[in-house]
């Protein structure tokens, strides 16, 4: 049996009961796990301080001298502290502990030269240090201890139960002791010679026991490399493997439906981008391989459009096409835009919610399995074991990150030949992060929005300039336009002091009287039948205003609204700032958004606001979201913790990362069963990580 799956509690040093604390609060079962539990930090241990030399609050402190005296001293109700006097040949210093006293004060060794380490803090006029690291000098010099000290991720448990960051300093010793010459090359000569990466064994060796900062930084490098060179393969390999293997229909001609529609009824002409995409998606289409394509685009860059047209190609080629949507409220907005684009070219289009009426259902589910239905829209009421397609061909996915990957599947099963799947984001996801999460989709981006559209003019206002701000909302509805204001929270929250949506409500309808001025609110709380109800309104211009949460944040499209006035803007994060933002815009006209805030702001808020006032882009925006948020956050609950690296990192990272995938796509090219000698190492490291972990365990 290979020494490092040898249960971790085996360990000299470590046991049973650590064993299982090693196992609970960091996941560490074997030899290898400890091997793979990367410092997060280093010290720098290269220096030693005198006393005279020392200064208030600084950590990571070690002094040379000797305790030349020891006692305990008692204070409050049955408290002791114990006070060790420590000395070099400039001065004295004291050590102090308040817990472990008995067991401490066995182990001092009075007048012998030792090594202090920990952070000195000043009393009086004296120097103390509490509860410090004490080494005899002769064993620290023997010691496997390197210049920079690495800091290990902890827990506020292990450290009550006594494991510190030394003794796991301690496990590591020994580990490495144990199993110095059994870490095997896990990357091909070719690639760690191009690379000029140092071996594994001497990047493992180098991270826990760095010798220099510059082979710190090359063990890192190694170590980072490796671990994104891996999933992207993976990744990589699994597209190249369902190409293959997964068969799809071939939509072979280009037919009279999509001919008739780009010929005679484009609203507008498309964008370049728009072209290429259609493109893109009409290549896979045509292949006997089943399209699975990422399409990203900005909030209104004209996905819809090009939805619509891979769906005639599908019903050109005598099948059906499906769109499922996360909300009904983007639903019905797909429909209402769908069916505006199919009037004219005798297609049948219907809606499924979960507020169809069970005989309109009935019918539904009647026509789409004897195929006279040629485009579904729908919720998750798409999913249900009752609905039954005839020849489902292109099924199209909106707002991926909030289905599941299961969800996604049962769509597939619903047909013996998997359709064609085409997954639209409004969301725009970094492309490093898009590379990760979706190595195993082919994306699509559309970066550019169509003719006419006016950019949005983002400001970023203060309370104290509100006076204003409403002047300019009258000044808009003189012109006739409309306007939202968005609040942040429904009921008032104590602990907050932000303006509750209820309580802003109140002061514009003050501000904003009848019969002059009309206003609409809309919230979470509220029925779905009054919510329909605010939003006719509101569509029909019978009112001005749009009171709301962010409710409005996806599906609500009013050509007439030109104003998006968010409140305690600094309460937001940046992607949804944009998908409010992206609410206006939608008209001929100049549109505004103006962010209010208070004048106290965080460093990462002020980031925020200067962002979005600065560019429209979403890709730009996802850029600074990740930098700031880091990805769990960025992709919503279902996707949090997105990717479980254990030493790279996306954002500081992204270089190593496109690298890595340039890497492995060449070697895929070149050699995709990696058959070649040279890439035998890299065949069985695959083989042994695929068979420990699927890749979706790093992709949540």
């Amino acid at each position: 049996m290979n020494l490092l799956q040898t249960p971790i509690e085996y360990l000299k040093g470590v046991g049973p009961q650590r064993g299982d604390l090693l196992r609970k609060e960091l996941g560490i079962f074997k030899y290898q796990d400890l091997v793979n539990f990367y410092p997060n930090r280093y010290i720098d241990r290269t220096r030693y301080f005198k006393v005279n030399e020392l200064q208030n609050n600084i950590a990571d402190v070690q002094v040379i001298g000797k305790i030349v005296h020891i006692k305990t001293i008692e204070f409050g109700k049955n408290q002791k502290r114990l006070v060790a006097t420590f000395a070099d040949e400039t001065g004295q210093m004291e050590l102090v502990w308040f817990q472990g006293i008995k067991w401490i004060k066995e182990s001092l060794k009075l007048n012998e030269v030792c090594v202090v380490f920990g952070k000195c803090s000043l009393f009086g006029s004296n120097f103390s240090m509490s509860h410090p690291e004490i080494e005899l000098l002769a064993e620290h010099e023997k010691s496997l201890r390197s210049a920079m000290q690495p800091v290990y991720p902890s827990t506020e448990t292990l450290n009550n139960r006594g494991i510190s960051n030394r003794t796991i300093n301690k496990m590591m010793q020994q580990l490495f002791l144990e199993t110095q010459d059994l870490f095997t090359e896990t990357l091909p000569d070719y690639l760690t010679q191009e690379l000029k990466l140092i071996s594994k064994k001497t990047a493992l060796f180098n991270i826990h026991f760095p010798k220099s900062q510059e082979l710190l930084a090359k063990a890192q490098f190694r170590l980072k490399f490796e671990e994104l060179f891996y999933i992207q393969l993976q990744l990589i390999t699994k597209n190249l493997i369902r190409k293959h293997k997964i068969k799809g229909h071939p939509f072979t001609k280009v037919g009279e439906k999509f001919n008739d529609f780009f010929t005679n009824h484009l609203p507008f002409d498309l964008t370049t981008a728009q072209k290429r995409v259609v493109k893109e998606i009409r290549n896979d289409m045509g292949n006997t391989a089943q399209m699975n394509r990422l399409l990203q685009g900005d909030v209104g860059s004209g996905k819809t459009i090009v939805a619509f047209m891979s769906m005639l190609l599908a019903i050109d080629n005598g099948f059906q096409a499906c769109l499922m949507a996360p909300t009904e409220i983007l639903a019905n907005q797909h429909f209402n835009g769908l069916s505006d684009l199919a009037k004219d070219l005798n297609i049948n289009v219907k809606i499924l919610t979960g507020s169809t009426k069970v005989k309109d259902r009935k019918v539904i589910h009647e026509s789409l399995e004897d195929g006279t239905l040629d485009i579904i829209i729908g919720t998750h009421a798409l999913l249900e074991d009752k609905v039954k397609f005839n020849n489902l061909g292109l099924a199209i996915i909106d707002e991926q990150h909030r289905f599941g990957v299961e969800q996604r599947s049962k769509l597939w099963k619903k047909n013996t030949v998997p359709p064609h799947v085409l997954v639209m984001t409004a969301t725009p996801i970094p492309r490093t992060l898009a590379m990760s999460l979706y190595g195993d989709l082919d994306i699509s981006v559309i970066d550019e929005l169509p003719p006419g559209r006016k950019p949005i003019q983002t400001v970023h206002r203060f309370d104290s300039n509100r006076l204003k701000v409403w002047k300019f909302i009258r000044d808009e509805i003189a012109l006739g336009r409309q306007i939202y204001i968005v609040y942040p929270l429904i009921q008032e929250s104590e602990k907050m002091d932000f303006k509750d949506l209820m309580d802003g409500y109140e002061s514009i309808s003050r501000d904003f009287p009848l019969p002059d001025y009309a206003i609409s609110i809309l919230h979470g709380k509220m029925k779905p039948a009054d919510k329909d109800a605010e939003m006719k309104r509101f569509s029909e211009g019978k009112t001005n205003i749009m009171v709301a949460t962010t409710v409005i944040e996806v599906g609500v499209n009013i050509p007439n609204a030109s104003v998006m006035i968010i409140e305690s803007a600094e309460r937001f994060g940046l992607s949804q700032l944009h998908q409010l933002r992206g609410r206006v815009g939608r008209g001929a006209e100049q549109s505004y958004c103006i962010l209010m805030t208070s004048h106290k702001l965080s460093n990462d808020s002020k980031t925020r606001m200067d962002t979005m006032v600065a560019t429209n882009d979403g890709f730009e925006i996802a850029e600074v979201d990740l930098k700031l948020r880091g990805p769990g956050d960025l992709m919503g609950k279902q996707q949090s913790g997105v990717l479980n690296l254990q030493i790279a990192d996306l954002v500081k990272d992204r270089q190593i990362l496109i690298l890595a995938r340039n890497y492995a796509t060449t070697i895929l090219k070149d050699d995709a069963p990696l058959q070649k000698p040279e890439n035998t190492i890299l065949k069985n490291v695959f083989l042994e990580l695929t068979k420990k972990q699927n890749i979706w365990n790093y992709i949540s």
